[in-house]
């Protein structure tokens, strides 16, 4: 039995014959009527009965029928959407990011692309920049968008594409002595309790900003609290527990319980790179990636 079978089939039902199957089908009605034959050869049993004019459905052509329908159905409706993945316009897209990129990354990007792929599902996982490479090259996720602070180190099979590049501001509780100043010295807060983030063996990034902090002051700084993520931290920071260096993209955030200010001997800055698997060439992956470039804008 195949889709061509079925479809004669249902087509001999509604035309009422063969012959008129075989005119609206632009086919030979031999050719109808072997491919009828081979299904009710198939099936073990006859579909229409064939004494009658115009011959009309067997009890078994009655319970296959609908059945027929619904498999032809189908067929089409796969063949559409798999049509529509292939060009883009639908599926799946599974972003790893950085918790700091939801804040105007991220979403900007999301929105402009849902705009114009509405059939696109987007599965977003949360991921630090160290863990993404492993997860793009097993599959598990299309699109990374790490952040990483100093050079970005090649990695075999996996593309970078730089983004922006994000220099480090202050953020302070809005009650902190500081927060009402456009800019301060790393040293005004060296006494202050310092908030790293994220916490995890495989990164590098607290200790990266910890240690910038300890060349401004002049001082070794020590971190008096490790958050698991920034999203942590700045809860922290909101309540007074003490501060953290952040990306100035995060103050876009509109959190009215933190000042986000310049750090004037703080020049470094962290560097936002979309991640994907060489040899990726999903047209839904490179559609995505030049919304996240047109919507990425150095602030």
């Amino acid at each position: 039995m195949n889709l061509k079978q079925l479809r004669y089939f249902c087509e001999i039902v509604a035309c009422g014959s063969a012959a008129a199957a075989a005119e609206r089908l632009h086919v030979a009605p031999t050719a109808i009527s072997m491919q009828l034959s081979l299904l009710e050869s198939d099936l073990g049993g006859e579909l229409f009965d064939r004494s009658r004019r115009p011959m009309g459905l067997t009890a078994l052509g009655h319970y296959f029928h609908p059945r027929a329908k619904a498999l032809l159905a189908e067929a089409r409706g796969l063949e559409e959407e798999t049509r529509s993945v292939a060009s883009g316009r639908s599926g799946v897209l599974s972003i790893g990011y950085t918790r700091s990129s939801i804040f105007t990354i991220l979403p900007r990007a999301i929105r402009a692309f849902s705009t114009t792929h509405p059939n696109v599902k987007i599965e977003l996982i949360t991921l630090l920049s160290e863990h993404q490479n492993e997860q793009l090259l097993n599959g598990r996720i299309q699109v990374g968008i790490s952040r990483y602070l100093g050079a970005v180190e090649a990695v075999d099979g996996i593309t970078f594409s730089h983004l922006i590049d994000d220099p480090f501001v202050a953020a302070l509780s809005t009650s902190h002595r500081l927060s009402r100043r456009k800019s301060i010295r790393a040293a005004e807060l060296a006494d202050d309790a310092f908030i790293a983030y994220p916490r995890d063996p495989q990164s590098h990034f607290a200790e990266h900003t910890r240690q910038l902090l300890t060349n401004a002051c002049g001082t070794n700084i020590v971190a008096t609290y490790d958050a698991n993520d920034i999203h942590t931290a700045l809860g922290m920071i909101a309540s007074g527990l003490g501060y953290s260096l952040v990306g100035k993209s995060a103050g876009d955030c509109n959190r009215t319980d933190i000042r986000f200010i310049s750090v004037a001997d703080i020049h470094a800055a962290a560097r936002v790179v979309a991640v994907t698997a060489v040899g990726e060439h999903s047209k839904i992956v490179s559609t995505f990636l030049d919304t996240l470039t047109a919507t990425t804008v150095q602030r």
